[in-house]
């Protein structure tokens, strides 16, 4: 099963704009600031399944509740921002997307008390500045996030030692079957890693996890391997190999993930055997619960999109209404699983 082209990186299209725009998110709703920390993994036990001669290496932001000190992170590097518009053609300055405004202090320190873990796993191509809206909502509710760039599987990710460009990506065969096996041990690592780190005072007993496309098929695959993982969300992902859960679990779709893996969802479905529920967002298009949207229409490139893209990857509905059900449904969703 192929997945369904995601924007790599934040924009799918050649455009131009005549003016450097004010970029910026939409405001987390919830009582708590939140801080951001960018980590930089290693898991030594492993080669990675792209670069053989090398350990499997990670980039990971974790958002949590903190005291509102410090200065504005960036939103993606300034080399991740040039090497998004360069490969887009955009007629823009090269640190663009870099200067979005987000809502977070970069290494505030956090806010005590013991807090409910969610991961989230971007699609394939996307690294995983491209869910930080919903990352944001949730943090300011009270959860630390975990947003996993999982290497070589999105555009132009920068780890210390420079970019990665995606291996897995525009290949000849189908590599994403191996690529979702490997991000749920790429997860499991991942936990283990956050649950050593005192910083985060994280409740073992109240981890969930979401995902975008390859990251919510990474979700239900996770979630079977690493039973610490008490509940899921999966948008618009298709499911790969044998799923059996006994888990909470939801599955948020879009018209174009119906065209493209309904027969995978309805496969899977009667093997999720816990509280479940689905939910077609009408109008929405397969990146709708990502900033991309927000951030096509701030850049007014809409008009310059291909039509059928626009309706695949966008929809028709308001970027930000989309955004803000996407938020309110994964806020609710893991709110009402953590309570118990």
């Amino acid at each position: 099963m192929v997945l369904v082209a995601v924007i790599a990186g934040l924009l799918g299209v050649p455009a131009a704009a005549s003016a450097t725009p004010d970029l910026s998110l939409p405001a987390p709703g919830g009582p708590f600031p939140i801080g951001l920390r960018t980590l930089h993994l290693t898991d030594q036990r492993r080669a990675d399944p792209w670069v053989p001669e090398k350990r499997r290496e990670l980039m990971v932001n974790v958002w949590y509740p903190a005291v509102p000190v410090g200065r504005a992170p960036l939103y993606m590097t300034q080399a991740e921002s040039a090497a998004a518009i360069a490969g887009r053609k955009l007629d823009l300055p090269p640190d663009t997307l870099s200067k979005v405004r987000v809502h977070s202090r970069e290494n505030a320190p956090s806010l005590p008390g013991r807090r409910p873990l969610v991961l989230l796993s971007p699609g394939a191509g996307n690294n995983r500045i491209t869910l930080t809206s919903v990352a944001e909502h949730l943090a300011a509710q009270g959860f630390v996030v975990a947003g996993i760039d999982h290497a070589y599987e999105a555009w132009a990710t920068e780890f210390p030692d420079g970019l990665r460009q995606c291996v897995a990506c525009g290949r000849s065969d189908d590599p994403w079957p191996a690529a979702i096996a490997n991000r749920a041990i790429d997860t499991t690592f991942v936990v283990d890693t956050l649950l050593k780190d005192r910083r985060w005072s994280i409740d073992a007993t109240k981890i969930g996890m979401a995902g975008h496309s390859a990251g919510g098929s990474a979700t239900a695959a996770a979630m079977v391997g690493d039973r610490r993982i008490k509940a899921g969300v999966n948008v618009d992902g298709p499911f790969f190999g044998i799923v059996s859960l006994d888990r909470p679990f939801l599955l948020l779709t879009s018209p174009t993930g119906e065209k493209y893996y309904r027969a995978s969802w309805n496969e899977t479905w009667p093997r999720l055997t816990g509280p479940k529920k689905q939910d077609l967002v009408e109008n929405s298009g397969h990146s709708s619960v990502t900033d991309a949207a927000i951030l096509v229409d701030q850049l007014g490139l809409r008009p310059h999109i291909p039509p059928t893209e626009v309706e695949n990857q966008y929809g028709s509905i308001d970027s930000r209404k989309a955004l803000e059900f996407f938020r309110s449904e994964l806020t609710g969703f893991f709110k009402q699983w953590s309570a118990r």
